[in-house]
């Protein structure tokens, strides 16, 4: 097996596992509280699938990217919320209920969007709607949906099986770290000059703060969800499509590949500038109802 399977393999497998850890974690009951929330709903549609895409590719035709770094940035422009992202949320406040709702929004709609939008937003791109879908409904909406459906029928099954999922989540992550800086390192070294980390960090920070700033008059724990939720990006979801396509140049991967490191970095600075300078108080629910 060559480098590029044995990462498409552990790409799948951690996809699997981080979705299924989520669903396990997930409670549904919470969710659909918190789905009742139509501006909180509203908010998170806009911002993930029409802010979010329609930035990326403003920043693609404004900064001189190479057109493969500006395709790798708008596919993560169209794949919103880490699968890290419930955990560090929740460690700075987040209300846990708004979460889990943002966590099926966003899951639901990017097998949704990206296919449908990828023709007019990457132009030229071969890989047709079902390819880009399939792979997505099989590896983020399916071990999502069983997490959350063995969470409903049997919590206790759920509870005793998580820690193991997320420990081969762990373990498959640095695995897959370690394969990307492999075989990507030469491409890591040509991005410097092209403007691509910064293009990345630039959509990172706009995202957040006007997320944040769209969010005037709901709590300071539902900003939250909503700004870390979205300066997150689903690597997955944003590697698919390009993996599918046999065309696709190794810049546009290698670009998405940037993000694993820097959607980190940034989730967790906005998440520490967000925990120093709005503390809140958490309490079981993770509600908080301070308006900021």
């Amino acid at each position: 097996m060559g480098a590029d399977s044995l990462l498409a393999v552990t790409l799948i497998v951690f996809m699997v596992s981080s979705l299924l850890g989520v669903g396990l974690n997930l409670n549904l009951k919470e969710a659909f509280a918190a789905l009742r929330d139509v501006r909180f709903v509203v908010l998170t549609l806009l911002c993930a699938f029409a802010l979010c895409p329609a930035l990326a590719f403003i920043l693609a035709q404004i900064i001189p990217l190479p057109e493969p770094y500006a395709i790798g940035l708008i596919f993560l422009g169209m794949a919103p919320c880490a699968p890290f992202f419930p955990g560090v949320a929740e460690k700075v406040g987040g209300d846990v209920s708004y979460v889990a709702a943002f966590v099926l929004l966003t899951a639901a709609g990017t097998v949704i969007f990206m296919p449908l939008a990828t023709p007019y937003l990457v132009p030229g791109f071969k890989a047709d709607a079902w390819t880009i879908a399939r792979p997505l409904v099989f590896y983020i909406i399916a071990p999502l949906a069983i997490g959350v459906l063995v969470r409903s029928l049997a919590k206790t099954v759920a509870d005793r099986v998580l820690p193991t999922v997320k420990n081969v989540a762990v373990i498959v992550t640095v695995i897959m770290l370690a394969l990307v800086l492999w075989i990507y390192e030469p491409d890591f070294v040509r991005t410097v000059g092209s403007f691509a980390v910064a293009t990345q960090l630039l959509f990172y920070a706009i995202v957040a703060c006007c997320s944040y700033g769209l969010a005037f008059g709901l709590p300071r724990s539902q900003k939250k969800v909503l700004a870390i939720g979205l300066c997150t990006r689903n690597i997955g979801a944003a590697f698919i499509p390009l993996i599918a396509n046999p065309g696709t140049d190794r810049r546009a991967i290698a670009m998405v590949a940037l993000a694993v490191p820097l959607t980190i970095v940034s989730a967790l600075l906005f998440a520490r500038i967000a925990a120093r300078f709005a503390p809140t108080v958490n309490n079981k629910s993770g509600a908080d109802r301070s308006i900021a």
